[in-house]
């Protein structure tokens, strides 16, 4: 097992954090988190399912309004649809099972139907967020939960390209959209994933007020870093990753179809108000 000081080490690709005297076995386990796009063909069991998405529900939720859902895919047919939504991702149609995480506002408007209570205010963006923020708390409480199995995790944000096409292979009921999916199964250790570096925490952190300003050294020791990465991993990144990450904003032909995000919302019974 790899020292406190090892693990920040390579977190942050460089040794320029001193491992804190505040450490636990959740803290050494978060640390050694990575994306896993290499699976076993081993089913994940209804006995780990049940276990993740029982530590999944214990994440908090706003007004304990439990906004979310998530359907669980292991049909291959499903999962082969699904990669090719997600513009062909490959560990989507592999991994044994696919999680599709659901901002989810149609449960609530069948409450308050069966109470004859009004529910207006699931047509503003507010509540559009709650459904998104519940998914994504009660998604990373699972991953953690997955990886303490033994399990790999990665998200597919590609489930928002094509939002209209999810809902229907889904069946997903109006104001129900997938936030995002998950491939969830056993890592090839044959192909073992890498941990990616994080900008050092002077980029992340600000205290007491914001300053864009002050991140500019960590930004380029990041570039630093991430340009070891991408060496040590043979990838074919061109340029800094600050250049990497311009070239993803640059207007909406970057978004893989998610420039519609707005409209097929409106699609789905979210007015965004």
């Amino acid at each position: 097992m790899l020292d406190a000081q090892a693990r920040l080490n390579i977190r942050y690709g460089s040794n320029t954090i001193p491992a804190p005297h505040s450490w636990s076995p959740i803290i050494d386990s978060l640390l050694g988190h990575s994306s896993v796009r290499s699976y076993l063909p081993d089913p994940v069991s209804d006995d780990q399912l049940t276990a993740i998405i029982a530590a999944a529900q214990s994440a908090a939720s706003s007004s304990n309004l439990q906004a979310w859902s998530v359907v669980a895919v292991r049909d291959p047919a499903k999962r082969a649809a699904l990669a090719d939504y997600a513009g062909g991702q490959a560990h989507v149609r592999e991994a044994p099972l696919q999680l599709v995480w659901l901002a989810d506002l149609a449960r609530l408007e069948k409450i308050a139907a069966e109470n004859e209570r009004p529910s207006a205010a699931l047509d503003y963006l507010e509540m559009f967020l709650v459904g998104v923020i519940d998914a994504a708390l009660a998604a990373q409480n699972a991953v953690s939960a997955a990886e303490s199995l033994g399990l790999g995790t990665v998200y597919i944000g590609g489930m928002r390209n094509k939002p209209e096409a999810v809902a229907e292979l889904l069946q997903l009921p109006p104001r129900v959209v997938a936030v995002f999916g998950m491939c969830v199964g056993t890592p090839d250790p044959a192909k073992p994933a890498s941990i990616k570096p994080r900008p050092p925490q002077s980029v992340v952190v600000h205290h007491d007020s914001y300053s864009l300003t002050a991140q500019g050294a960590g930004i380029e020791a990041y570039n630093t870093a991430m340009a070891r990465f991408y060496e040590e991993q043979q990838m074919n990144v061109h340029g800094t990753w600050a250049v990497h990450s311009a070239k993803r904003i640059a207007g909406p032909e970057t978004l893989s179809g998610r420039d519609h995000l707005v409209e097929a919302l409106h699609k789905r019974g979210f007015p965004l108000k």
